[in-house]
């Protein structure tokens, strides 16, 4: 455990991802309202620069959306931000080689015995792959020198090894993530619910009758439709962010099981049973 936990330890180089993402979530939210009532809600977008009256531009239709607008301002920063987080992260798990490159390296080294030297390529590699290879290297050297264990015993510590090390990284790269999925819901969600409130406000103006009403039919059909374009934007972002993500952390998943197994295949073919 302790050999592990010694192999893990270069996974603090580099960016590892911010752990309270509530606080990014607390400035997107205060970004958004800033920018939803002095930038969309500045005067100079409206006719007559009167925001009771019809907007002059974009920015002041989006701001007759309501102040729904803004907690949905509020998720699409949060899950811009969260994207720029995880892109650097990732970047720093998957280490300065290219993934591709360094499996195959790993792997020849490995099968060749030269573990000093696929030691070195980790400590040039670092990053989630590196710590876990190293952790398994580090195995694999601990049982060579083991006389108590059998075989089948020895192979099974270097496979427990590595997946330790594998679960002590899982958590840096998936941090955040289930928040950017929980705003792909979240933004439908809110979409429709800043709908609903705008078409309220249009049958409100229809039940009163008479023509002096159609500014507000109009303003409620504003926010109904601005709240459903701006929710849509925020999920459709949320889900590319989302699975490009995931799919980047798929593929190191792979590559970790490919060298693992290539570690505990190399130690089957080179000792007899014991």
């Amino acid at each position: 455990m302790a050999t592990t936990q010694k192999a893990a330890s270069p996974k603090k180089q580099g960016f590892g991802g911010i752990k309270n993402a509530i606080w990014i979530m607390v400035i997107c939210l205060i970004i958004a309202y800033c920018f939803y009532f002095l930038v969309l809600g500045n005067s100079a977008n409206f006719v007559g620069g009167d925001k009771s009256g019809h907007p002059a531009n974009l920015m002041g239709t989006v701001y007759k959306g309501g102040v729904v607008v803004g907690v949905i301002l509020t998720l699409l920063l949060t899950v811009i931000s969260l994207a720029v987080e995880r892109y650097f992260a990732l970047r720093s798990a998957f280490g300065t080689m290219s993934l591709p490159k360094f499996t195959l390296q790993a792997k020849q080294l490995i099968k060749d015995q030269k573990f000093d030297e696929a030691q070195k390529l980790c400590d040039k590699m670092r990053g989630s792959v590196a710590n876990v290879v190293s952790a398994s290297i580090a195995m694999y050297k601990e049982m060579e020198g083991n006389t108590s264990l059998k075989k089948a015993q020895k192979i099974s510590k270097i496979q427990q090894a590595h997946e330790e090390a594998t679960q002590l990284e899982m958590p840096t790269l998936q941090m955040n993530l289930p928040i950017v999925a929980t705003i792909v819901t979240l933004g439908t969600l809110t979409a429709l619910f800043g709908t609903v409130l705008g078409m309220i406000n249009s049958f409100q103006a229809l039940s009163s009758g008479g023509g002096a009403d159609s500014m507000a039919l109009s303003a409620g059909i504003s926010e109904a439709l601005v709240n459903t374009a701006s929710g849509i934007l925020t999920s459709w972002v949320a889900v590319v962010t989302y699975n490009t993500f995931t799919n980047k952390i798929d593929k190191l998943t792979y590559a970790l099981d490919e060298v693992g197994y290539t570690i505990a295949a190399t130690y089957d073919a080179n000792h007899t049973e014991e």
